[in-house]
């Protein structure tokens, strides 16, 4: 299993962001995709979770995220985003894509990208 995180990169105060994030296999032929999540980490701190979609098509905000920023995932074609608007020096970090596998048996896996840094310049 690999996750590909795009579209990070240098933005201004005020501007918006946009992250794509593609899986490649699967863990197994009976695994699916439980949820699929954004966390990021700026330096120094520790790895926060931004947003979270599930399976159903449920989604939740972190605070610091609420209000500005879309979650969306493809879980037949692998594939998720985050939209985040009205960005602050604050919002600088490596965002990293995470999906939550899970099997017939009761099994998950978590599995994560590489990471794709966003800078947020005044």
């Amino acid at each position: 299993v690999q996750l590909q995180a795009s579209g990070g990169g240098l933005v201004q105060a005020g501007g918006s962001l946009a992250l794509s994030c593609a899986v490649s296999g699967m863990p197994s032929r009976t695994s699916s995709i439980n949820s699929m999540s954004w966390y990021r980490q700026a330096p120094g701190k520790g790895r926060e979770l931004v947003a979270t979609i599930t399976s159903s098509g449920r989604t939740s905000y972190a605070e610091s995220a609420k209000g500005r920023s879309t979650i969306s995932g493809d879980n037949a074609k692998k594939t998720m985003s985050l939209k985040m608007n009205g960005l602050t020096l604050e919002d600088s970090a490596v965002y990293y894509c995470n999906v939550e596998f899970g099997g017939p048996t009761g099994w998950s896996l978590s599995s994560w990208g590489q990471g794709t840094q966003v800078t947020v310049s005044s």
